[in-house]
């Protein structure tokens, strides 16, 4: 068209070309007709489908599929925009492909949620046009589908996996050397050479006539509870996920593992109330179970109430537990309130309490300061990191174990020390 008003403007000053111009513009619209009959002649000419999973995994890069089928008798190139839920704030989606005639062709993409809940999708809009590409035809399909994200199962299944496949070490995975071994009487075998002399069994020696020794197992079944802070000191964001949904997380993979080791699994959540509390079990489907009560924690901006959990605790778990708590103190006063009821759990569970390094500050604590005000934000950061020190020694004082992560560490850290409690054999 900006050639045709060249032409136009030319035939102003030489009258022939005005003639040329009129014929060229009429091909022009015979070509727009042309294009736009082939394009609309026939109905429902494209199949496109959205394949989407059953459930999205949380903070992972979840994978996502469109399928288009072309029954054009030729080749077209199709521009794909899909309107992707409002809580990736993700506008500007758009896929060019060209698929043959009469055959199929697929693209995939990934995304990756940051919160927990129901993600709505809503058009796969698809503009097509044929060689000519003077007309675009929008087919519309899969209106509002829904997907729900969950807690970290993709985390989850490859922890599994690497600990079936003894590859643990691969992600951070410690080896603990056990010391001496666990009194779980599991069967009487021959002795062979390297066996423990001190677990030989003399009555069966006596009664075969060969060194016979007993042979223990790690034990089994031991109640085992992750009990997460829901209150607003794990809202903090860190690299689009709050503390909350790490803890979630982390407590999801643990759990696994945990139940893979034969041991009980339980969960309890709180914050000025109690919010959930699921006793322990090693039954095959209470994974499940504690997937469904993960998904539901939501973040209360109200501050945590350790007298109610110490209360809970003593009166729902009355064997000796391990209780792992995934909270945060960003101050030592902070902890010196709730350390009276810290140390109460600690005195008939192995309590093990988790929190935060603010990686926020590393920026802080590592440039170096040329101005006063840099200095005084550097010296408030190192202050900080020292207290966050000082809180470990603290709580390890009284016996209290403690993990101090980066948040992105934490599912490793965690099972590193549940694989050192078993190992150590201090439940």
């Amino acid at each position: 068209m900006a050639i045709l008003g060249v032409l136009y403007l030319l035939s102003f000053w030489y009258n022939p070309l005005f003639g040329i111009t009129n014929l060229l513009l009429l091909a022009l619209v015979l070509l727009f007709f042309i294009d736009a009959l082939v394009l609309f002649r026939a109905s429902k000419r494209i199949i496109a489908e959205r394949a989407l999973p059953e459930k999205f995994s949380n903070s992972d890069a979840n994978e996502l599929t469109v399928h288009i089928h072309n029954k054009y008798p030729f080749q077209i190139n199709a521009d794909i925009i899909d309107e992707i839920p409002v809580q990736f704030q993700k506008r500007d989606f758009s896929k060019e492909i060209t698929i043959p005639a009469r055959q199929s062709a697929s693209f995939s993409y990934f995304l990756r949620p940051t919160e927990r809940g129901e993600y709505v999708f809503g058009h796969l809009n698809i503009y097509l046009n044929t060689k000519i590409s003077l007309v675009k035809r929008r087919y519309r399909f899969e209106k509002d589908q829904m997907v729900k994200v969950y807690p970290s199962f993709i985390q989850m299944k490859k922890y599994a996996f690497l600990a079936l496949d003894n590859k643990l070490t691969l992600q951070g995975m410690k080896k603990i050397r056990r010391i001496g071994h666990t009194m779980e009487f599991e069967q009487i075998k021959d002795y062979v050479p390297g066996d423990d002399a001190r677990t030989i069994n003399w009555k069966a020696t006596a009664k075969r006539g060969n060194l016979m020794v007993n042979q223990y197992q790690d034990e089994k079944s031991q109640p085992v509870y992750a009990i997460i802070d829901a209150s607003r000191v794990m809202k903090m964001p860190f690299k689009g996920l709050t503390l909350l949904d790490y803890a979630i997380n982390s407590t999801l993979a643990f759990s696994n593992i945990a139940l893979k080791k034969k041991d009980k699994v339980g969960m309890l959540t709180f914050a000025n109330t109690i919010q959930n509390h699921l006793p322990a079990s090693s039954k095959k489907t209470h994974l499940q179970t504690i997937l469904e009560v993960l998904y539901n924690i939501n973040t209360k901006f109200l501050d945590s109430d350790y007298g109610t959990l110490y209360n809970q605790v003593k009166r729902k778990i009355s064997q000796r537990s391990l209780l792992l708590l995934y909270t945060n103190f960003e101050h030592i006063s902070g902890l010196e309130r709730q350390l009276p009821y810290l140390k109460a759990l600690s005195r008939k569970h192995v309590l093990v309490v988790i929190f935060f390094e603010n990686t926020e500050l590393d920026t802080l604590i590592n440039q170096k300061a040329t101005t006063i005000p840099e200095v005084y934000h550097k010296t408030i950061a190192q202050k900080s990191e020292y207290d966050k020190k000082v809180m470990v020694t603290t709580l390890e004082k009284y016996g209290i174990q403690t993990i101090l992560t980066k948040p992105e560490n934490l599912t490793v850290n965690t099972i590193n020390k549940y694989l050192e409690i078993k190992a150590r054999g201090i439940l």
